[in-house]
């Protein structure tokens, strides 16, 4: 007998009744077992969606509850800025400025850098009402200063972590380890996507570095990878061999697509794995992308006015470039579109990351284009629709940062896990507002705290997606971006 014929025999045997019975009763035992204490190992949990077993896991598919807002624009500006130079006013903190620490502040606390006894810092900025409502913003801000009726900030944000990575990687992904999916990858796997052409969650990355929890960031983790983030460029190709290469036209690599899928579809039938189905859908939405992404993500025909409003430079790599594409994302049914910008770990440990220099770049590198951003989206009728956040990953601390007990030559402030701010806009979210409250320096959250997993419950929530009905089957058990914490913050809710 040749080795084909005794593996074609293998597999007639394998398909036997005998085969079964003889084989298998270890499995009859474990499926009669779950019928008897009530499981059903084939059943889905309550808050399960059906994208584990969809052909189609990018298709549109209903919210818990009706939603307010249909898109979520978030811009992460990587590293953490300060903000008591940005959103939190402490005129007692100025009375401080130069004077030692007091020691109840170090005390049983962690630091990223500070060693010894730091000074106390100051505001590195001059605070103004600003708006009809009268909202505290520093002159570090001045076109931000515009919208603040529009805006939500809140000042009590806290977290679990003082290094940057882990930090990320709990804001954005829920935890503060590798492994788990991204929050635009939570909803896309809980809403899909509303355009064919074009992935359901893409990023955009300036300030020259990704972030320090790299692209994990937008990562699927265990969810189907069709859910992670597609990365973008303001420069060059959109998206890295997305081209064809010489010699390969559009025709040719149609049919090309069609036999691979072919085969995938295949190797589905066979074996069931959710992955093919992932592999299907993105090659053929990367062949779509090929005429759909050069398209969207030409700024140059924006008219004038438009530039002028963002300062935007078409060709170049910056923020503002990719604050107008992420408008034009969004005016393309894209669910969420996530900007990440480096740069804002202002340890003073040179004049480049200072409050006092850097720190201030930074500043006026974003304020106008995050600024024209909300303008836009509300003079264009989208920002009832789409929620707009923005915050780094902590706070920043109130004392000056020493390594080694020696202050810094340069002003600066140390990772701060126990208050910062983010700001809300558009999406059902009140404007000309603040929420929450720090003590007299700074230092620590004393009215109306709010956690990383609330602010993750709130942005699913306005997405008409409950935070604990969300989940994914996985390792045994259900997973949620929240874990098993978070509440909506509901008071900055209209």
């Amino acid at each position: 007998m040749s080795i084909f014929d005794e593996l074609r025999h293998r597999k007639l045997e394998s398909q036997t009744r005998r085969h079964f019975l003889k084989n298998c009763s270890l499995g009859l035992g474990g499926l009669a077992f779950a019928a008897m204490t009530g499981c059903n190992p084939f059943s889905s949990s309550k808050g399960r969606q059906k994208s584990q077993t969809n052909e189609h896991p990018l298709a549109p598919k209903p919210p818990h509850f009706a939603p307010k807002a249909k898109r979520v624009i978030y811009l992460h500006m990587a590293g953490a800025p300060s903000q008591l130079e940005l959103f939190d006013y402490k005129p007692e903190l100025q009375k401080l400025h130069g004077k030692d620490c007091p020691p109840s502040l170090l005390e049983g606390k962690e630091f990223a850098f500070i060693e010894g006894v730091p000074k106390m810092m100051g505001p590195q900025a001059n605070f103004k009402k600003r708006g009809e409502s009268g909202v505290m913003v520093s002159d570090l801000l001045p076109h931000f200063s515009s919208i603040v009726d529009d805006v939500a900030i809140i000042k009590s944000m806290h977290t679990d972590e003082f290094n940057h990575a882990p930090a990320q990687l709990l804001m954005l992904t829920g935890g503060p380890r590798l492994g788990r999916p991204s929050m635009g990858s939570w909803v896309t796997y809980g809403l899909g996507s509303e355009n064919d052409n074009l992935p359901g969650f893409m990023v955009l990355v300036s300030g020259g570095k990704t972030p320090s929890a790299g692209k994990s960031a937008w990562g699927s983790g265990f969810l189907p990878s069709v859910y992670q983030g597609v990365q973008c460029r303001s420069k060059g190709d959109p998206i890295l061999y997305a081209s064809n290469p010489d010699g390969i036209d559009k025709s040719l690599r149609k049919k090309a697509i069609e036999a691979i899928n072919n085969i995938n579809r295949r190797e589905y039938e066979e074996v069931g794995d959710a992955e093919i189905l992932t592999r299907i859908s993105q090659y053929e939405m990367a062949f779509r992308m090929q005429t759909s992404v050069p398209e969207v993500m030409n700024i140059e025909d924006e008219p004038g006015y438009i530039h002028e409003m963002y300062g935007t430079e078409p060709g170049k790599t910056s923020f503002a470039n990719n604050c107008l594409l992420a408008r034009r994302l969004i005016e393309k049914d894209v669910r969420f579109v996530q900007l990440f910008d480096w740069g804002w770990d202002s340890h003073g440990t040179n004049a480049e990351t200072g409050i006092d220099a850097g720190f201030r770049d930074k500043c006026r590198e974003v304020d106008q284009p995050m600024t024209a951003l909300v303008k836009d989206l509300k003079q264009r009728g989208l920002l009832e629709e789409t929620l707009v956040v923005w915050g780094g990953e902590f706070g920043r601390t109130p004392m000056q940062e020493n390594r080694d007990g020696q202050e810094m030559p340069f002003m600066g402030r140390d990772h701060h896990t126990e208050a910062f701010s983010v700001w809300m806009a558009g999406g059902g979210v009140k404007g000309g507002m603040t929420y929450g409250e720090t003590d007299e320096i700074g230092y620590t959250g004393v009215k109306d705290r709010v956690h990383i997993h609330d602010l993750q419950a709130t942005i699913l929530h306005q997405m008409g997606l409950d935070h604990e009905e969300l989940t994914y089957f996985h390792q045994g058990r259900d997973f949620r971006l929240t874990d098993v914490h978070g509440h909506v913050v509901q008071d900055i809710l209209a």
